[in-house]
């Protein structure tokens, strides 16, 4: 209880409390739950809070969170899945259109006090305030996500946001669904402090006994938000929707626009939107892939010690990369190799890195690059709760080095490694304890793939693979739980894709022309383009170990013994130049090419199930969206095949 408060009532979620100069300070803490959601039982309890302030007003109403790291992460939306037609979608969107509507026209000055995830919903709840208050630590995230699920902000959102910081800046973050820290949030104008938690509570009655004006946007930026600007910022919006996704796979950004420019943010007055986008297969699917990240988040069970050292042997890209990404998210770092060159460069990498992802804040890129620490003898070993190997893909030189770490490692460390063939069987042989190695398998870039594989056997340990699953978590990736087995899930799915591919190039069909029908069904590259990407060298040894002793393409031979492996050499599928494929405008495709090529990819996903490298179809899903990119709007592989016969 905040100090100097009585409570004056408490219902289910909503408890209400009254201090010594009338400020009214109402928190929302769902019992039960690790995070609040606006569920329609929510929102009625707030209608009946300010039912009893309209009879007894506040000298001030401050909105905050009980809950740890979270102020509100947006609507229910297993709600959403209960709509039974339209009528049902409008009245969702009138609940909290209308609530908020009355919120915003209170008499008494309102200040939402936002500490921790602050999205969707919850946001449109605390743009309805008068004041907004920023708690300045990691966790505190605001955004108004709700284009990734294939549905618009509907409470206010799309209304509040533009008139606030101004067309340019809100459009950004409703059309691509990115959040922002406390500090950019403050610079947008966003809200208008960003403070420590030490006098978040203080700077709350401050600014209520102050009563300062609204934040407006600068007067060139509110003139963007009027006729006939405001027809001229959606055109040019629309070009960049256009352009990021040209066959219209995703209706929720143009219905966004749409609602802005023709209806002033007003959802219901756009009733067909409501029921196009609510009720689409898009935002079904979309709904379900939040389930399935939900589910991955969920799977990892911290058990032991928590891991916050971290050792990488191998300074190659993938080491380089995982030793950046651990530091960047906070964890100490060493980072072995014997070349003193390829350290040098793997820093130097890393460096980059800590200055994309704090452009803005020096001290933090400092700090991260404190973290990781070159150690070409390897003393971190011994203090680290998590070795990882991360050397080039040969058994014997695996072993080798696995026999110098043991005896280094202290009694409570992992052993990891991030191969993406071998079998942990074979790497473990010579282990004194072969149940604490488990697989830790990133993909590349990895920084931008969400996705490892955790990888084990029968004799892994449960509590090594739990603490490894739980690391995973820790560095804000997502933990697949796969069996050790050929390629796991992702590498076994994708090889017979890419070699469907190359046979359609062994027919004569013309790489663009294959590439453009993978991209046309939803896919972020082409499967042509992505094996030129991996490197057509690991590609064909994949093939052969993956392909159940199938012909492996010719054009794939041809290729690999010339010497053209794809991006790393310059040449491969395509000719490449500064990082991107030179591509012709191809034929267009016969009939049937994209299903001909989902067709093994659906067929290795379903073997992979069945042989329980995955524990159900579900997770499947997952791991195929997020490990290779696979087209979210169509619900992961299974679900397609499914929903199409």
């Amino acid at each position: 209880m905040t100090p100097g408060t009585q409570p004056t009532h408490t219902l289910t979620h909503w408890h209400s409390q009254t201090d010594e100069q009338g400020i009214a300070w109402l928190t929302l803490d769902s019992p039960g739950a690790k995070v609040n959601v606006l569920s329609q039982a929510v929102l009625q309890e707030l209608a009946q809070v300010l039912d009893s302030y309209e009879r007894q007003p506040p000298k001030g109403l401050v909105i905050r969170s009980g809950k740890a790291g979270s102020f509100i992460v947006g609507a229910d939306i297993d709600e959403f899945g209960q709509l039974q037609g339209p009528e049902d979608a409008r009245r969702l969107v009138a609940s909290g259109w209308n609530l908020f509507k009355r919120l915003a026209g209170v008499p008494y000055p309102t200040l939402a006090l936002i500490r921790g995830h602050c999205l969707g919903g919850g946001l449109e709840l605390a743009l309805a305030c008068r004041w907004r208050i920023a708690v300045d630590e990691p966790a505190t995230r605001l955004g108004l996500p709700e284009v990734m699920l294939g549905i618009f902000p509907g409470w206010g959102g799309m209304r509040r946001l533009p008139a606030l910081i101004g067309p340019p800046a809100a459009l950004d973050l409703m059309l691509t669904g990115k959040t922002v820290d406390a500090r950019r949030a403050k610079a947008l104008g966003l809200v208008e402090h960003a403070v420590p938690p030490r006098v978040m509570q203080a700077t709350a009655r401050h600014m209520l006994a102050q009563r300062p004006a609204r934040h407006k946007p600068a007067p060139h930026l509110a003139l963007l938000d009027l006729w006939p600007l405001k027809r001229w910022v959606a055109e040019r919006a629309r070009k960049t929707v256009q352009a990021r996704d040209p066959h219209g796979h995703y209706p929720a950004p143009r219905a966004i626009l749409d609602i802005w420019s023709r209806h002033g943010g007003n959802a219901l007055a756009a009733p067909a939107m409501i029921e196009s986008l609510v009720a689409s297969d898009t935002a079904r699917n979309l709904m379900r892939v939040f389930r399935l990240r939900e589910r991955l988040r969920g799977e990892r069970q911290a058990q032991g010690e928590p891991i916050d050292h971290v050792h990488v042997v191998g300074a190659g890209v993938m080491g380089a990369d995982i030793a950046a990404w651990c530091a960047f998210q906070g964890l100490a770092v060493t980072l072995q190799d014997q070349d003193p060159e390829r350290l040098a460069w793997a820093m130097a990498r890393a460096s980059q890195l800590f200055a994309r992802k704090f452009k803005r804040d020096a001290r933090a890129r400092r700090a991260a690059g404190d973290r990781l620490v070159p150690d070409p003898q390897g003393w971190g070993i011994a203090r680290a709760g998590l070795v990882i190997e991360a050397i080039s893909e040969n058994l014997q030189a695996k072993q080798a080095l696995y026999a110098q770490i043991e005896p280094r490692l202290s009694p409570s460390a992992l052993l990891a490694t991030n191969t993406s063939s071998l079998m942990l069987a074979d790497l473990a042989s010579g282990l004194a304890r072969p149940g604490r190695l488990v697989g830790i398998h990133f993909f590349n870039p990895v920084a931008q793939m969400p996705l490892v594989e955790v990888v084990h056997d029968a004799a892994t340990d449960p509590q090594a693979h739990a603490r490894a699953m739980a690391f995973v978590a820790r560095i804000d990736k997502l933990a697949l739980p796969v069996r050790s087995a050929p390629g796991f899930l992702v590498n076994a799915v994708l090889a017979p894709y890419m070699l469907e591919a190359m046979r359609c190039v062994d027919e004569g069909l013309d790489p663009a022309t294959v590439d453009a029908a993978m991209v046309a069904f939803g896919m972020p590259m082409g499967p042509l383009e992505l094996a030129d990407t991996v490197g057509l060298d690991i590609v064909l040894a994949a093939g052969r170990q993956l392909s159940g002793g199938a012909q492996v393409p010719g054009c794939l031979q041809r290729l690999t013994s010339g010497g053209k492996l794809g991006r790393k050499s310059g040449k491969g599928f395509y000719i490449w130049e500064d990082g991107k494929p030179q591509r012709g405008a191809g034929h267009p495709a016969p009939p049937g090419l994209a299903q001909r090529l989902l067709a093994p990819l659906i067929a290795q996903t379903r073997e992979q199930v069945r042989q329980g490298v995955v524990a159900d179809e579900d997770l499947a899903d997952a791991g195929v969206i997020f490990g290779t990119g696979f087209a979210p709007f169509r619900g992961g592989p299974l679900h397609y095949a499914r929903s199409h016969g």
